[in-house]
């Protein structure tokens, strides 16, 4: 079982190039978990205590708003989600639900953290992440905006 999940941990990019000794250990001190589609890996305002990595199975992001929730994201194999509350040390910005059987390894905050400090290149692919997912929301904030100006 162990071996599986450092398997399926290298093809997680963020993991991709950490050595196979350390991800025996992090796929150790993490718990696997499974969701049925639905279900909530976390509520929007709960406290950030762990992040997830999905290994199978889809997830959508959701935001609250006034007029309820909306989608802002899907999220598929190999993503990590969560992680955002733990480095901001904020509550979750967010719900996440599985979108059908998902499993997914729960990285507690502690261990996630020791993670980050002990390797760099994994630092730097959550860099990369977040990176991307501000441009992308960056990207569609702005043609939002030209778009409600355009019908006004």
């Amino acid at each position: 079982m162990l071996q599986d999940e450092v398997q399926i941990l290298r093809q997680v990019p963020l993991f991709s190039r950490v050595a196979p000794a350390k991800l025996k250990l992090l796929a150790f001190t993490s718990d696997r978990v499974s969701y049925k589609a639905g279900e909530a890996l976390f509520h929007q305002g709960d406290p950030g205590d762990s992040a997830y990595v999905i290994l199978t199975g889809k997830a959508e992001i959701l935001a609250d708003a006034p007029s309820g929730q909306i989608k802002v994201a899907e999220l598929g194999n190999n993503t990590i989600v969560g992680e955002i509350a733990i480095l901001c040390d904020i509550a979750r910005t967010a719900t996440v639900k599985a979108t059908m059987p998902m499993e997914a390894l729960r990285i507690r905050k502690d261990i996630f953290l020791k993670l980050l400090a002990d390797y760099p290149e994994i630092a730097i692919e959550i860099m990369r992440v977040l990176a991307d997912r501000l441009n992308k929301t960056t990207t569609e904030l702005t043609e939002a905006r030209s778009h409600a100006e355009s019908v006004h």
